[in-house]
């Protein structure tokens, strides 16, 4: 967002509502709740970084290149989802089995979060949301997804139709504007770029679970290079 603001020429105040308890208590007034958001005029509000609507909003004479963005995107769902599977053979049904000490969620559960919701941000082109009611339709779809094996061979599938679809070439389909419950009012590849965040993070969490809670060394992780540049908070839990 700020890259995009700097190299267009447009003067901002940066807020960060971490350490910025006033900027967060006017986000909350104006019942936001998704970031980053870009506030003009102190009346109109975009959320999530949305070219096609900051463009005309600061009269900007700039058109919009989608095509580095989708390559980066499937490179790094590439390396994340294909890390998933990786770590889900090393589980053993009963590890499956078992929850995980941050939430009331078992380790099966957890993983396939990781490859689950790519897919339900991908296929809002098709259905036009990334709800609540779309996740828990997932969830449900997904329930006999079981053994290690199962997981695999679905987070496999989700993998390579997010990468066919990131380099399609659908402008069309990336710019579709979509109610999601992670960002509020966004584009499908801003949708996309979000929920790698989310995925990485819990990517993240399950490889600090098997470490340091199960005593099982991650075979061939994601690498520093594979999460760089895929924002995630810094604590892990």
């Amino acid at each position: 967002m700020e890259e995009f603001l700097k190299s267009n020429g447009v003067q901002y105040e940066h807020h960060n509502v971490l350490e910025d308890e006033k900027a967060m208590e006017d986000l909350r007034s104006r019942g936001i709740k998704a970031l980053p958001v870009t506030i003009i005029d102190d009346t109109e509000v975009i959320i999530g970084y949305f070219p096609k609507k900051l463009i005309p909003a600061f009269k900007l004479d700039v058109t919009v290149d989608l095509s580095g963005k989708t390559e980066w995107l499937a490179d790094k769902y590439e390396k994340i989802l294909t890390a998933a599977c990786r770590a889900s053979v090393q589980f053993s049904q009963a590890q499956l089995d078992a929850d995980v000490p941050w939430r009331p969620w078992t380790a099966r559960r957890t993983v396939m979060h990781i490859m689950s919701f790519p897919e339900v941000a991908y296929l809002s082109h098709k259905v036009g949301s990334m709800s609540q009611d779309d996740m828990r339709a997932s969830d449900e779809r997904l329930k006999d997804v079981y053994t290690a094996e199962q997981m695999v061979e679905y987070g496999e599938g989700v993998r390579k139709d997010i990468v066919a679809f990131l380099q399609s070439g659908n402008v069309e389909a990336f710019d579709l504007e979509v109610p999601a419950h992670y960002g509020g009012e966004v584009t499908v590849l801003e949708l996309l770029n979000i929920i790698l965040s989310h995925s990485a993070h819990h990517l993240k969490q399950t490889y600090h679970y098997m470490q340091n809670n199960l005593g099982i060394t991650p075979e061939n992780p994601a690498s520093d290079e594979d999460f760089e540049g895929i924002h995630t908070p810094e604590a892990l839990f």
